[in-house]
């Protein structure tokens, strides 16, 4: 299929600020207090969008591999710290940890997706690696967020009890297992749940555009099903 697709101009994109603006009306009408809120995260995207659209247009003019990899550990450090942002409790080196957990899974993901499944030659083309990456990335720290919080929570209010059976001679492992597998549960039913209804009700993001952009739709759901798994192991 021919690659062809509707070029949007800054006046349609400023069109679609509509819908905010509707939005912040609806909640000072409302008395909601989301105005600031809303306001502050469009200005945000937006601007952190078009930054990215233009560092992405010179990554992915140079092919540089150290380069790529340089904007995969930048979006990594950011990913790491937004996550960690929210969760309430904190712990001595969550970020460190947090930021090497996020590091190794999607780069073992994102590597093993990109060089051994899609085969893309060279493995760090810009094109194929960035998108899969932050893909996994975003993935990873929804995930790892909702997670983390409740681990700690919960590790928190059941503190007495892991600690009886630490006393009892239990390990680690044993004496946490339960808050842990409860965490997880937390942290994975995200996915498990858009999964159940992909296709029917949702039609992912980047199915989505490549069938914009003039993809296949089979071609696109192909790939959309390899990143989806790709998703749910990290």
């Amino acid at each position: 299929m021919e690659t062809n697709y509707i070029s949007i101009n800054y006046g349609q994109l400023a069109l679609s600020t509509v819908f905010i603006l509707i939005n912040i009306v609806l909640s000072l009408v409302l008395r909601l207090g989301l105005e600031r809120s809303l306001f502050i995260a469009s200005v945000r995207m937006v601007l952190q969008l078009l930054l990215v659209g233009y560092v992405f247009q010179w990554v992915f003019t140079l092919q540089n591999p150290f380069l790529v990899i340089l904007v995969a550990l930048g979006m990594t450090t950011i990913a790491g710290i937004s996550s960690i942002s929210r969760t309430r409790r904190r712990f001595q080196s969550i970020y460190w940890n947090n930021f090497i957990s996020l590091l190794s899974a999607s780069f073992l993901v994102t590597g093993i997706t990109v060089s051994g499944i899609i085969r893309v030659h060279p493995w760090y083309d810009p094109q194929y690696l960035i998108p899969f990456f932050g893909m996994v990335l975003g993935n990873a720290l929804t995930g790892t967020s909702l997670t983390l919080d409740r681990f700690m929570e919960d590790l928190t209010s059941k503190r007495e009890q892991v600690e009886a059976l630490l006393t009892l001679g239990a390990t680690r492992w044993e004496a946490a297992h339960q808050i842990i597998r409860d965490a997880l549960r937390i942290g994975m039913t995200p996915t498990i749940n858009s999964m159940m209804v992909m296709g029917l009700v949702s039609l992912p993001g980047m199915m989505t555009g490549q069938i914009l952009a003039g993809a296949n739709p089979n071609d696109a759901i192909r790939y959309q099903i390899i990143i989806i798994f790709a998703l749910y192991w990290c």
